[in-house]
């Protein structure tokens, strides 16, 4: 029988339920969430999620006695501290954060400091050594805010191989420099040089397609709010897309910036929306535009 979760503040939420006759744990759990598929179910166990009277347990054949008290908890870390991040939703299949200015999505050779991948797998480690996270899609150190990981490898090549498909929006908030008067579409082929430099063409097949959608929100003599939406995903799309218009991001130096008032790249990740790639349920994840962005037009 499934019962509520009665939860303190502060501590993992979990759903659990009493065992009613003896059986083995795996077969337990297929029984009381059937809503799920076995490999999912697997998964949980796998990663330290089930806790048996208090005690986590990975073991598919243990055996549960009748008055046993078995709890998954989708929270499973929530006594590790994150620096420049904060997670806004995990369950056994995706986690979604929302990331500060500053802050690496994912590390390289070069690149060695804290990352929020890395983070993540402090994390979920935390609970069971045998814990991942897989990087989905990223966000460039100084562009705040939601990004996606996924909680095994499986997971990461089902949003991978249908990213058009499974995301239905994903929308960035731009400060710009100058005023612009309409809103548009931009469509360019993009390419990178050795320098690691994005550069954009108005011909085909001079790179990867990319398209971006943008709206203005407010403006004025010296900047533009712009609500951005992407078609495609390309890497420094909009901050390419929005020196092509003649209105580069404020700080955004590398692409034609001229001025730096907030101190900080004017990019954020403000909304995803997404199809969840194991229960096929829509959701939508959205971040505070950072205050410096609207400063200037009060």
């Amino acid at each position: 029988m499934k019962k509520k979760s009665k939860n303190k503040p502060n501590t993992p939420r979990h759903e659990e339920w009493t065992v009613k006759e003896q059986t083995e744990v795996l077969e337990f759990l297929f029984k009381v969430m059937p809503s799920k598929s076995r490999n999912a179910v697997k998964g949980i166990l796998k990663r330290g999620q089930i806790v048996v009277n208090d005690k986590p347990t990975t073991q598919f054949d243990d055996i549960l006695k009748p008055g046993d008290l078995v709890q998954i908890r989708t929270r499973v870390a929530s006594g590790v501290k994150l620096k420049g991040m904060k997670v806004l939703h995990e369950d056994d299949a995706v986690i979604v954060i929302d990331k500060d200015s500053g802050l690496l999505s994912m590390g390289s050779k070069k690149e060695k400091q804290m990352t929020a991948y890395r983070q993540l797998m402090e994390y979920v480690q935390s609970i069971h050594p045998n814990n991942r996270v897989f990087i989905v899609h990223r966000l460039d150190r100084d562009t705040s805010g939601v990004m996606i990981f996924a909680r095994s490898k499986m997971i990461q090549q089902r949003l991978q191989k249908a990213w058009t498909e499974t995301v239905q929006e994903r929308s960035y908030i731009a400060l710009v420099e100058g005023t612009v008067k309409k809103d548009g579409t931009i469509t360019s082929w993009l390419t990178e040089d050795k320098t690691y430099m994005m550069h954009s063409s108005p011909k085909p097949n001079h790179g990867q397609k990319a398209i971006t959608h943008y709206k203005m929100l407010k403006t004025n003599r010296k900047f533009s709010l712009l609500k951005v939406n992407l078609d495609t995903g390309r890497k420094n799309q909009i901050r390419v897309h929005m020196q092509d218009l003649g209105h580069p991001i404020v700080g955004d130096k590398k692409y034609g910036s001229a001025m730096n008032t907030i101190s900080r790249l004017g990019l954020h990740a403000n909304a995803i929306k997404f199809k969840h790639p194991e229960s096929g349920k829509i959701m939508r994840f959205e971040s505070e535009v950072p205050a410096s962005f609207t400063r200037g037009f009060k």
